[in-house]
């Protein structure tokens, strides 16, 4: 068979696209968590068919055997078994008595790797970093002070409308992961930053036009997360912050594990970020611990 998506049995299409629309309305997970789905359910319908065999059909040899003839990092077979895992769930709940092949699974085991943080000093020099005599520099100045003062992911950020914030109260309206919204306090620093963007550079980026979203790019439209990473890493080599793998999420992590060094409370903190649960949250805890560790060797007479 081709590698191709018409290579796949009509059933099996199917099912992958009923199950991508399900996690779509359902779940509201990101567009490109989808497409790795599908990609992930489409290999392994391709190879099943070759042997005659579909996605309902497939038994836990089935899917080992698969897996184990590919060789793929730790990550890859762990999100390609998230897929099998959720697609036969899906299965479960559409047919009662249905067989999971996917229960007995061995799943791969990840390293544990921590966030990396920016120290204190290096955020303040990339905040610094843009030239605020410019529309464009002062849109940056204000998107970096808001990402470090909320801790917003690189997507909300640039999904951000006008309409979310609030100056008076000093709050923005996010829509996080799966469209849950929080609000998150800013900062009256970011906050002062957004309100010289909003009097003095939006306007101009705007060009008399109406657009919904808070931050605009040159030609007047939302930026892209694309677009945000890369005047993040541009900001960064200008201040010499090249050490450290920089992107718009390390800011997050460096909002995160700043806010528990200063004594923040765990529970608070994942309100803030909005995770679900707070076992993504304590990691922050590990990072903070890791400080100081390095703190104590580097600064005590014994260390």
């Amino acid at each position: 068979m081709s590698e191709n998506r018409d290579s796949i049995a009509d059933a099996d299409r199917g099912s992958i696209d009923a199950f991508i629309e399900r996690l779509w309305s359902e779940d509201g997970l990101a567009d490109r968590t989808l497409e790795a789905y599908r990609r992930d359910l489409e290999g392994l319908a391709r190879w099943l068919n070759a042997q005659g065999r579909h996605l309902d059909t497939a038994a836990r040899a089935d899917l080992s055997a698969y897996l184990g003839a590919r060789r793929v990092s730790a990550r890859s077979m762990a999100r390609r078994q998230s897929a099998f895992r959720r697609f036969y769930a899906h299965l479960v709940r559409l047919r009662p008595g249905f067989e999971d092949p996917t229960l007995l699974l061995d799943r791969p085991k990840l390293p544990r790797g921590l966030p990396k943080a920016l120290a204190e000093r290096e955020v303040e020099a990339l905040l610094a970093a843009p030239d605020v005599d410019t529309p464009l520099g002062m849109r940056d100045r204000a998107m970096l002070e808001l990402m470090y003062a909320s801790g917003l992911r690189v997507s909300e950020l640039v999904n951000l409308p006008l309409s979310g914030l609030n100056l008076r109260q000093g709050v923005l309206r996010v829509t996080g992961k799966g469209g849950k919204e929080r609000l998150v306090p800013v900062g009256e620093t970011a906050l002062d930053w957004i309100e010289r963007y909003l009097s003095t550079a939006r306007p101009q980026l705007a060009r008399a036009r109406q657009p919904a979203a808070l931050f605009l790019s040159n030609r007047g439209a939302a930026m892209s997360r694309q677009m945000f990473w890369v005047l993040v890493k541009r900001h960064a080599m200008k201040v010499g912050i090249t050490a450290k793998r920089i992107s718009p999420h390390v800011l997050r992590h460096s909002f995160a594990t700043h806010l528990l060094n200063h004594g923040a409370d765990l529970r608070a903190l994942q309100m803030l970020l909005g995770h679900s649960a707070l076992s993504t949250t304590q990691i922050y805890t590990l990072v903070a611990r890791e400080g100081l560790k390095r703190l104590h060797a580097q600064h005590h007479p014994r260390g």
